[in-house]
């Protein structure tokens, strides 16, 4: 089986940090994002993989090439311009001979792909889609399903006295070739809004299969710190980097990721989660408190960083504090003695 990754977004919702990188490139845990879908589906036996992108693609290309240095093969479907969910999958639909495996780009799962396909055959589908369960569905467009699987109707962010189920779309679908007929070909299309309830009045064969296990939708910079809380939370140790140093005094509470040739100052502070990158220097009696801190920024002494993301070689001079909630985009310089 073949797989496609939708990344074709902007990353509107993640910006200033996507405004010079294309988000499924962002690290996570300093690895880039989309190297965990593929090494997901390498898991799975899946090696052959088309990216849908419209958006900063020789960035893709320089990083993946023919993809062999990951143990995979990939081509490229390009848009010349974004062609939304539905018209990416179609403009690869020159790759595809066989049932194709389909992830949204900005989801981190380890949804057990053997056992997706093997659902997908059973119940001889000609599409099916992942769900999950979610705590407060009010905030989501939900899916209705029979108890086989059966998809019978997609809510849009019902009201309360309309939520009949707690499963949403997961963004991992398996389609037939034949689906790829049912998608206009050169336009922008969703499949969410136009492919799934097209299949659902055609009577077409479509079933959903329940996760239950992680799933996180990364597109928002909430969510990006939450990805890293997630997975950090889980290590036994702190990572260190080649060549990096942690000085003297300096007091870890939390977990830390260190990468290569970065250096935390004396008498600093790093508590809750704190992802930092490679050749970032960080001054002296810092407070680093859940945040990321990306390649080749320089903290300045006596800065306080909280709940915060801070994109590549930027410069935060002496005493400045960023508080909860701020994303400072690549190659910014933040004042001596500044609040944000």
């Amino acid at each position: 089986m073949k797989a496609i990754i939708l990344i074709g977004g902007l990353g509107t919702r993640l910006r200033p940090l996507t405004c010079n990188i294309p988000k499924p490139l962002l690290p996570v845990m300093n690895k880039p994002f989309l190297l965990y879908q593929i090494e997901l589906l390498k898991k799975h036996g899946i090696k052959d993989i088309i990216l849908c992108m419209a958006y900063l693609p020789k960035a893709f290309k320089h990083f993946l090439g023919d993809g062999s240095r990951f143990g995979v093969k990939i081509v490229y479907a390009i848009e010349d311009v974004p062609l939304g969910t539905g018209g990416a999958i179609k403009n690869a639909e020159k790759y595809i001979d066989s049932p194709v495996l389909i992830f949204n780009g900005d989801v981190l799962t380890d949804v057990n792909l053997t056992e997706l396909i093997k659902f997908h055959k059973g119940k001889k589908s000609k599409a099916t889609i992942t769900l999950v369960r979610v705590h407060d569905p009010s905030h989501y467009g939900l899916v209705e399903t029979k108890p086989d699987g059966k998809i019978l109707r997609f809510l849009e962010k019902p009201s309360l006295n309309e939520i009949t189920c707690d499963t949403i779309n997961a963004g991992v679908y398996i389609f037939n070739p034949e689906i790829f007929s049912e998608i206009p070909g050169g336009a922008v299309y969703s499949v969410e809004r136009g492919l799934f309830p097209k299949l659902l009045e055609k009577k077409t064969p479509f079933y959903s299969y329940i996760y239950s296990g992680y799933w996180i939708d990364i597109g928002t910079t909430h969510k990006y710190l939450k990805v890293h809380k997630d997975m950090m939370s889980l290590m036994k140790k702190d990572i260190i980097g080649e060549k990096s140093k942690v000085a003297a005094g300096v007091e870890i509470t939390g977990r830390l990721i260190l990468g290569s040739r970065s250096f935390i100052g004396s008498s600093s502070r790093v508590s809750g989660c704190v992802c930092i990158g490679n050749s970032v220097k960080i001054g002296r009696e810092c407070q680093l408190f859940d945040c990321i801190i990306l390649d080749g920024s320089e903290i300045g002494d006596c800065c306080k960083i909280e709940k915060s993301l801070v994109g590549r070689n930027c410069v935060l001079e002496d005493n400045v504090q960023l508080n909860s909630g701020c994303a400072i985009g690549d190659e910014t310089i933040v004042r001596r003695y500044s609040k944000i």
